[in-house]
């Protein structure tokens, strides 16, 4: 009994399904079934003012303003917004005037189904790949009869549907590992810049310490009791005076000694000459005046002479001519210190106090001289040599301290700013930054940088141009078929990269680039085209969008798989 009841159900749900399925008129979808169910008259969808009789529907006339009763022919594809109103109309001004219906429906069983521009139904035209089972060219024009290929289409559809899943499943994991990727570069930023939060923090107290370090050395330098060289004793400045006429002579002797030298060499090299001329010159040559010089010559060399050089005495102007410091014949030293005056006595007072309060009355005589030049009471000291070495340590030392703090903080809001950067949903652009793709198109090489530029190359040598430097992460929407091998935008919302102010155009606008994304297994650029001058576009696979992409996209424009 169980099982007669179960089969009579069974079999009245497959009439009231093959019932409902033959009431919907040719070209209608199951979704929009609901508006011809009424037997006794039809209304216009867009349009609930006009009402038809249900035999007026697909009678190759139109007579909706929106094409509603014409869902199988293509006899109100002319329809438009812009489609004029005439005085046989009988919908109102508010009534529209486009088509209701996105087009001819067709089934499309084993395959999915779809929609054909109704411009298309009754064409002459087989359209396989919107209406698989040909059920477009119902009317047969010129004898054309369309085989149902759904069969074959949807196998071969899904054997690239499943590559697809595939490959979109494996692009999911990718676009995983570039977000963990991402993820771990800003965690990098973050505890970077916490480092560099505490290292600046410490080096603001060590340029604290080194200025007041600093300020205190000036102030010391300021203080220092400086011995006036031009007011010590008499012996001291006539010591200073004969050691300066000492050396003078000295220097003296020696340029003299010198000059001698080079005389002697002159005329040690004339007699030479003269000898050997009187030896070599022809006596029979009838010449008074090389005679007279030979003559000459001779007188002078029978001549006694005393020698030219004595070494003895070179040798005592060697010993002469040697500075105080090596002879040690007169120190110098001990008459320029021996004498002190009254006012030496000043300045070597501590060294007859006792060595426990030497320290103590040194740093207060010092503390009260910068007391008396800080007050105008009496001039701080003038050095006319260089400032001391503990100076100029303390300056440079202070200097190094404040070029490393700028540094720090450069560094630090050089990361702060590149947290605040948009790198996309996930920041997966992080992980992509300063990476480059490229493709050959002709005779130039295309090459992207992710977040950075994009570059024309010829592949014939000579200079790059640059098309675009980046500037922002934008969204376009795109409505392209996708080809076989699944290398194409579709159909939806995608990401763009927008690259601009590239190397001037000739006679144009600066260079630009938009870079659409896809989702894909592997980054890849698809297709390059100049849509106007100097301005690009890139049709680029990424898995850094997968998700964006499919979430964006939806259902939207999947049809059902009639199987």
């Amino acid at each position: 009994m169980r099982r007669f009841a179960y089969g009579l159900l069974l079999t009245t749900a497959i009439r009231s399904s093959f019932s409902a399925e033959v009431s919907r008129p040719r070209g209608v979808s199951p979704e929009h079934a609901k508006f011809y169910k009424a037997a006794d008259v039809f209304t216009c969808i867009s349009n609930p003012s006009v009402n038809l009789s249900p035999s007026q529907i697909n009678d190759d006339y139109c007579d909706c303003p929106d094409g509603s009763d014409e869902p199988g022919t293509s006899a109100c594809s002319y329809l438009s917004d812009l489609s004029p109103s005439y005085a046989s109309d009988l919908s109102s001004d508010n009534d529209s005037r486009s088509i209701a219906l996105p087009g001819y429906y067709c089934k499309n069983k084993g395959h999915q189904s779809g929609y054909v521009p109704f411009l298309s139904v009754n064409d002459g035209v087989c359209d396989y790949e919107l209406c698989c089972d040909g059920s477009d060219e119902w009317a047969q024009v010129g004898g054309l009869k369309c085989e149902n290929r759904c069969k074959e289409i949807g196998k071969e559809w899904r054997k690239h549907d499943e590559q697809r899943k595939k490959a979109l499943n494996a692009a999911g994991k990718k676009r995983k590992e570039l977000i963990a990727e991402a993820g771990r570069l800003r965690k990098q930023v973050e505890d970077r810049i916490q480092t560099l939060d505490t290292e600046i923090q410490g080096s603001v107290l060590k340029v604290k310490s080194l200025e007041a370090a600093l300020a205190e050395t000036e102030k010391q330098e300021r203080g220092k009791v400086v011995r006036s060289t031009g007011k010590g004793s008499k012996v001291g400045t006539l010591v200073q005076l004969a050691k300066d006429r000492v050396e003078e002579l000295r220097e003296s002797l020696l340029a003299v000694r010198e000059g001698r030298d080079n005389a002697v060499a002159r005329v040690t090299e004339l007699e030479a000459i003269l000898s050997t001329f009187k030896t070599e010159y022809n006596p029979n040559f009838n010449d008074e005046g090389v005679k007279r010089a030979v003559r000459s010559w001779e007188d002078y060399a029978a001549r006694d002479k005393s020698a030219l050089t004595n070494d003895a005495q070179d040798r005592d102007l060697d010993e002469i001519s040697k500075p105080d410091s090596e002879t040690g014949i007169i120190k110098w030293s001990e008459w320029e210190d021996g004498e002190e005056s009254d006012v030496d006595l000043l300045y070597n007072i501590e060294e007859y106090l006792p060595e426990a309060v030497r320290g103590w009355v040194d740093q207060k005589l010092r503390d009260l001289r910068i007391l008396m030049i800080e007050n105008g009471i009496i001039a701080p000291s003038k050095d006319a040599g260089a400032e001391s070495k503990t100076l100029t340590e303390a300056r440079d030392a202070l200097k190094a301290a404040q070029d490393g703090q700028s540094n720090l903080q450069n560094e630090l809001s050089g990361h702060k700013d590149d947290l605040a950067k948009d790198y996309g949903t996930d920041d997966v652009f992080r992980a992509l930054k300063g990476q480059c793709i490229s493709k050959d198109s002709g005779e130039y090489n295309y090459e992207l940088c992710w977040l950075d530029k994009t570059t024309q190359k010829s592949r014939k040598g000579g200079s790059h141009t640059g098309m675009g430097n980046f500037a922002r992460i934008d969204s376009v929407t795109v409505d392209e078929a996708v080809p076989a091998d699944g290398k194409g935008l579709g159909s939806g919302v995608r990401v763009a990269l927008r690259y601009e102010n590239g190397q001037h155009c000739w006679n144009g606008p600066n260079r630009s680039t938009l870079v659409v994304l896809a989702c894909a297994e592997r980054d890849e650029v698809w297709k390059v085209t100049e849509e106007e001058k100097c301005v690009y576009r890139m049709e680029v696979g990424t898995p850094a969008v997968c998700d964006v992409q499919n979430n964006s996209q939806g259902n939207a424009g999947g049809g059902k798989d009639e199987l």
